[in-house]
């Protein structure tokens, strides 16, 4: 009988020990276990201002967050806050400046085993994919430029574009567009092209759904200039009496002409708040302009002013004129249909 009895406590012992070794593997496993999935919201990492002397600075990211997705296409530990100012929807846009170029943003950095090439030059800039927002996770942090990111200021971030530069964001989906100055780095995702503030993608009309097709095109120095002549001109003209309105402005050149809207299948090249902002696309455009397409004019329809080609015969037509400006000029557009 005692042999018995030591024998069974053995037997208890060792099967406690097993399930000891059992437990402890179980709670190292989850210890160690890391979550690699990737949210579909932009990884975004916070770019130092004055990044090292070596030609690539490489930036640890930011871990991707796994947590839940909830209504309004962002995640818990991102969003708009609690704290919303009223009348965000009527902020002006961002009013465009020469200003000069940072020196710290403007050096090649190393995100997620990808190197970016910041722009440093006047060319035109234009480019069309999915757009985000980022909002109250990253409030009140310093952005690449330096500043405190204000996400109810008309910013945003971009991999490339000067900082300080401005762009010219269109909402391809409903034709909105609004003017935001560049001071971030971001988006970090290969599905991503721009970051807005929450206040620019509130304006753009995305805040719901969290990202949208967006042409992004920078405005250049050049332009800027015209910019501000034509509104150094419109309050003279508004302080001497006369129309301020840039349609009834048609002396000295200074407006350009608008066609009347017309039916059927067009080529449309961006749709512009201000006439003279589609003036200036047409003038660029017209710079690699293949002689047997129709030419792009300016159609005032919806409150916008869009650049349209055509009318073509049918879609067909208007594509093979896309693929040409694609194939000879590198100018993208899409084809509508009124």
């Amino acid at each position: 009988m005692r042999i018995q009895i030591t024998m069974n406590w053995l037997s208890i012992q060792r099967s406690s020990a097993i399930l000891s070794i059992t437990l402890s593997a179980l709670i190292l496993s989850a210890c160690t276990t890391v979550d690699l999935s990737v949210r579909d919201e932009p990884v975004r990492s916070t770019v130092p201002a004055v990044p090292s002397t070596s030609a690539s600075t490489s930036v640890t990211p930011t871990p991707p967050s796994t947590e839940a997705k909830k209504s309004g296409g962002y995640y818990k530990d991102d969003g708009p806050g609690d704290a919303i100012p009223e009348g965000l929807v009527d902020t002006p846009d961002a009013e465009p400046k020469i200003e000069p170029i940072a020196k710290g943003p403007s050096k090649p950095y190393t995100i997620l085993d990808q190197t970016y090439v910041p722009i440093t030059d006047d060319k035109p800039f234009i480019q069309r994919g999915k757009g985000s927002w980022y909002g109250k996770k990253f409030h009140g942090q310093r952005t690449a430029s330096g500043e405190i990111y204000d996400m109810f200021k008309m910013t945003a971030a971009h991999p490339r574009l000067p900082i300080p530069s401005y762009a010219r964001v269109t909402n391809l989906r409903n034709g909105k567009q609004v003017i935001v100055r560049i001071n971030d780095r971001g988006p970090f995702h290969a599905s991503r092209i721009i970051d807005m503030s929450y206040t620019a993608a509130l304006k753009l009309g995305f805040i719901q759904i969290g990202s949208t097709e967006l042409e992004v095109e920078r405005i250049l120095p050049d332009e800027i200039a015209r910019m501000q002549e034509d509104k150094r001109r419109k309050g003279m003209l508004t302080t001497a009496g006369e129309s301020a309105d840039p349609m009834a402005r048609l002396a000295n050149g200074s407006t350009p002409p608008v066609a009347a809207e017309a039916g059927g299948i067009f080529l449309q090249f961006g749709a512009y708040a201000q006439v003279h902002n589609a003036d200036a696309m047409r003038i660029r455009l017209l710079a690699g302009w293949p002689q047997d397409l129709p030419e792009p004019v300016i159609v005032q329809t919806g409150g916008l002013y869009r650049l349209h080609s055509g009318p073509f015969t049918s879609r067909e037509t208007a594509k093979t004129a896309a693929d040409l400006l694609k194939e000879v000029s590198q100018i993208q557009t899409s084809i509508v249909q009124k």
